[in-house]
């Protein structure tokens, strides 16, 4: 009994090194990811039923003035449910910037980023262009017509003509019709609403049967931590920063700025998903890393600062700024991509 009891003692000695060693081995923690995707998944798809069922409502009163926008413009209720409508626009609109790094660097769930807020139409791009038609209430369907966010901000704020009714209202009631206090085309409104609506459901349910992997995570990092200098180009196009000359019909109600930071917040969730396996393989690398992403939201969140307290930055300014953008930006790239290899992680050519 004893030699028994000795023998389990020294196997369990000889053990112990093995199970500590695993027990000690970093493993990434992508269920954090998992989790903050289903977050703001989950979020984004009740506001964008919640935006739908304004924008019904305010159907209905089109439909019922037989599409009058000229006697809808005297409508309180029309003018709240329009305010309205746009106030839940730029809830749910930052809802997706901070969750993009994830949705549109991960293979399997990009369709949605393009469809959603990045793709133009298929005029603008046969090939890379949105994938979906849309079906208006009337049953017109119009093929390709760009992304979703896009096409609701734009009528929402009137940038583009053929999404609006022609007739504008003093919304606010302050006794001038300024610029955005439009009557959008209730038809298309509700037709692009209610696939925004649909579309969310369907990202939600794809976000909770993703099973993400540290393939998934480098892949995302690498993907979309370089794409600085397209967003400053937007917000060059943009009346952020080009005022009445801009020629982007897009990013006029939340400066692109804003989503910069947003998009890097969740480039800075997957980091520190991945982070255990970076610093155990070089810690110096892990705390470059760390301090160069530290350093690029800042920057940015710098230039939002000072946007907010009134600076009217020029195109020039967007251009340089760009590029200091850009570079930081293929730096990181550039030096996740070498760890990734380093931990024989295959990453897209």
């Amino acid at each position: 009994m004893f030699k028994r009891i000795a023998l389990v003692i020294w196997l369990a000695c000889l053990a112990a090194p093995f199970f500590a060693t695993a027990a000690q081995t970093p493993q990434a923690d992508l269920d954090g990811i998992k989790t903050y995707l289903l977050e703001k998944s989950t979020d984004l798809a009740e506001g964008a039923a919640d935006l739908a069922a304004t924008i019904d409502s305010y159907y209905g009163l089109a439909q019922a003035a037989g599409f009058d926008y000229e006697a809808l413009a005297s409508d309180e209720t029309a003018s709240e449910l329009l305010l309205t409508a746009k106030a839940q626009w730029i809830v749910i609109s930052p809802l997706y910037e901070q969750m993009e790094g994830i949705v549109a660097g991960v293979p399997s769930l990009s369709e949605y980023d393009l469809n959603l807020d990045a793709g133009v139409s298929g005029a603008e791009d046969p090939e890379g262009g949105v994938t979906f038609d849309l079906t208006l209430p009337d049953n017109t369907v119009l093929e390709r017509p760009g992304n979703l966010f896009g096409l609701l901000e734009a009528a929402l704020w009137g940038t583009e003509a053929n999404f609006v009714s022609g007739a504008v209202a003093d919304l606010d009631g302050n006794g001038m019709v300024e610029f955005g206090e439009v009557l959008p085309d209730a038809n298309f409104l509700k037709g692009a609403a209610d696939r925004m609506a649909s579309m969310s459901a369907d990202l939600l349910a794809s976000a909770e049967a993703w099973e993400p992997t540290v393939d998934d995570a480098f892949t995302a990092l690498v993907i979309m931590m370089p794409t600085m200098s397209e967003y400053f180009g937007s917000w060059k196009a943009s009346r952020f920063v080009s005022g009445d000359a801009a020629t982007g019909v897009h990013f006029v109600a939340i400066s692109r700025l804003s989503d910069i930071q947003d998009i890097l917040s969740s480039l800075q969730v997957i980091y520190d998903g991945v982070s255990p396996l970076v610093e155990s393989m070089n810690d110096e690398q892990h705390e470059q890393i760390t301090t160069r992403l530290a350093d690029l939201q800042a920057y940015v969140a710098d230039l939002y600062v000072q946007e907010q307290d009134g600076r009217q930055f020029t195109p020039e300014e967007a251009d340089f700024f760009g590029a200091e953008a850009q570079d930081r930006a293929m730096t990181l790239a550039g030096q996740i991509s070498q760890v990734a290899g380093l931990l024989g992680i295959k990453l897209p050519e």
